[in-house]
């Protein structure tokens, strides 16, 4: 089985975008996390633990790091997961992420499912407004 996790050092570079879910108590209950490359982002982690599935907090944390990609300058965003992921595929579908091929240094492979979901720039309020 293939892995392409990050480990810690990894995720205190620049370039990664880390986000953390937090109950009202302040325990964290999910996490998600963006690598930013030159010409995309790669969403490489998104987790929410089983108790608080299904109240909002996925997506609350996918829009939150797709926000801040775009706000750096991010135009897509790409994600490999499995085939056997139903949650995690309809999650990104619904979330505007539609099948795509390889991309980096991923390769073809049948336990890969490819993804992406270009980030469009946040529209200048004052020029719809006037």
């Amino acid at each position: 089985e293939a892995r392409y996790s990050l480990d810690l050092a990894s995720l205190c570079q620049p370039h990664v975008l880390f986000a953390v879910a937090r109950a009202a108590e302040g325990h964290a209950v999910g996490c998600g996390a963006i690598v930013l490359h030159p010409a995309y982002g790669e969403v490489k982690r998104l987790y929410v633990q089983p108790r608080v599935r299904g109240s909002g907090v996925a997506s609350q944390l996918i829009q939150a790091l797709e926000a801040e990609a775009r706000a750096r300058g991010c135009p897509v965003l790409m994600l490999e997961t499995g085939p056997y992921q139903a949650e995690a595929l309809a999650f990104y579908a619904r979330h505007g992420y539609a099948r795509c091929g390889p991309f980096g240094e991923y390769l073809a492979h049948e336990l890969s499912v490819f993804m992406s979901k270009p980030l469009h720039p946040p529209r200048d309020r004052t020029a719809t407004e006037a």
